[in-house]
């Protein structure tokens, strides 16, 4: 199971919020890239990047900034604010690892049909959820729309990856909605957890579960890192599989 430090950019900076409230946002690094930068030194085969602006405005704001990461070697799977199959294809072709579709991937279902046929490994569908429900628009809008209802629909297009949030628990730290997880864990898609982690006891938690489901990837760590509750280089090693390896 891969552990994928996260860089969440407002404003140009480095921030994190709670419960993906703008209101409750706390800044900790003026240079995102740096950031990035130093998560990739760290170890960090992918840093999970998300334009904050973007999601909340349904356009990419940093993008420039996110380019820079990318010009240096940093590998991004990039989110927030990314609506439209030019801005897909520009940041491919600018060297992003993977993309990650949210509020377009439920209001434009020709559109992400189109994306999963073009780049079924790069395409990352964001699934953010809050008691349950899909929610768009930065976590603003709340839809009738189940998670699992949701998979079922995107599976049978071709989707092969998604990263499953649970929008009361992010920035939380009080540890990820485990029964949410099993939930997408029985679809025949690879998860990547967000949304919660604050110890090194979720961590082990989440690789417990993926021993039981295979299909669970990997694990997005935010405010957890930049707090201190633990290195980075301690979150690799709760994620060991028995070969002595970060699992990918």
């Amino acid at each position: 199971m891969e552990v994928i430090p996260a860089v969440d950019i407002r404003g140009g900076r480095c921030v994190r919020l709670r419960q993906g409230d703008y209101d409750r946002e706390t800044i900790f690094d003026e240079d995102p890239v740096a950031v990035a930068q130093h998560w990739q030194r760290e170890g960090a085969q992918m840093v999970h990047v998300v334009d904050l602006d973007g999601a909340r405005e349904g356009r990419q704001v940093n993008a420039s900034i996110i380019l820079r990461m990318i010009q240096e070697g940093v590998p991004v799977q990039v989110g927030g604010g990314i609506r439209t199959e030019e801005n897909v294809r520009m940041l491919i072709e600018a060297g992003a690892q993977r993309v990650v579709l949210g509020t377009a991937a439920v209001e434009a279902p020709d559109l992400r049909a189109r994306l999963l046929a073009c780049y079924p490994e790069q395409v990352v569908l964001g699934i953010d959820c809050r008691s349950g429900r899909v929610a768009v628009g930065g976590w603003r809008r709340q839809l009738p729309l189940t998670l699992e209802d949701f998979i079922d629909s995107i599976v049978a297009e071709g989707a092969r990856r998604v990263i499953v949030t649970d929008i009361g628990r992010d920035g939380m730290l009080a540890g990820p909605n485990l029964s949410l997880l099993r939930q997408a864990l029985t679809r025949d898609v690879q998860v990547i957890a967000s949304g919660g982690v604050g110890s090194l006891d979720h961590l082990h938690a989440l690789y417990d579960l993926s021993r039981e489901h295979a299909n669970l990837e990997g694990v997005i760590v935010g405010r957890a890192l930049y707090d201190g509750a633990f290195p980075l280089a301690k979150a690799f090693e709760a994620v060991l599989d028995l070969g002595g390896e970060q699992s990918c």
